[in-house]
């Protein structure tokens, strides 16, 4: 199938090897880009915390280019969303992880009922924008945390026939949608080439409920049944 991969880079180049080695042919459409500050990740690691809080793997990329200095943290306790985000933090060299089932609440829930008292705030090293979830809950469930936005999802521009570019050997089979703010960035791109959905493609593939909500109404979509690629992919 061809498939539209919006992710942002360089996790839309990953996303497209895997579709390549499923036999399907990945069309790259990345609508952000992220921006490191891992000196603002630095910084926060130096301070006092009770453990790590990570909801993305960029967050894991951006500690990754902390070089030796990540390594006294390695032992340190890491709470994570999602599988994937688990793996890159491993793969980083954490030992000490806890895995959420793929929300921010459920990892909230999992850090309330995991996470031994302490003085030390949780550091949650996060990126912008981001839903809510997590620190939402966390307020709820009265756990002291500091909030470090350590990357920063910068747009990426393109220009107004970048969709007809992209249709003119056929139409996607489906389009995959990774974030309430990419779909958000692709349905104004489909407004700006004046297309509705159904004509773009028929199949909209979307990680979330929450990312579906930011398809314009009528589009075809299909919801993965966790926030996860392996889920995502499962639709296919």
């Amino acid at each position: 199938m061809r498939l539209l991969v919006t992710r942002p880079q360089p996790a839309a180049e990953a996303t497209a090897r895997r579709l390549e080695a499923l036999g399907h042919q990945p069309l790259l459409l990345p609508l952000a880009r992220a921006e490191h500050l891992p000196g603002v990740a630095r910084q926060a690691l130096e301070k006092p915390h009770a453990a790590v809080a990570l909801t993305s793997a960029e967050a894991v990329r951006v500690l990754a280019d902390l070089g030796t200095d990540l390594e006294p943290h390695k032992t340190e306790a890491c709470f994570c969303v999602g599988e994937a985000t688990t793996r890159a933090a491993r793969a980083l060299g954490f030992t000490s992880l806890h895995t959420g089932e793929g929300t921010g609440k459920s990892l909230a829930e999992l850090i309330a009922a995991t996470l031994a008292a302490s003085q030390a705030p949780l550091l949650y090293l996060a990126g912008s924008p981001r839903s809510d979830g997590l620190e939402a809950t966390l307020r709820q469930l009265h756990i002291d945390h500091v909030t470090v936005e350590c990357y920063r999802m910068q747009p990426i521009a393109h220009p107004p026939d970048i969709l007809a570019r992209l249709t003119s050997a056929g139409r996607p089979d489906a389009v995959l949608l990774y974030s309430h703010d990419t779909a958000r960035r692709f349905a104004a791109l489909l407004v700006g080439a004046g297309l509705k959905t159904a004509a773009f493609s028929p199949r909209y593939l979307c990680l979330s409920a929450a990312v579906a909500g930011a398809l314009p109404d009528g589009a075809a979509v299909e919801v993965a049944a966790k926030p996860d690629e392996e889920s995502l992919f499962s639709l296919l």
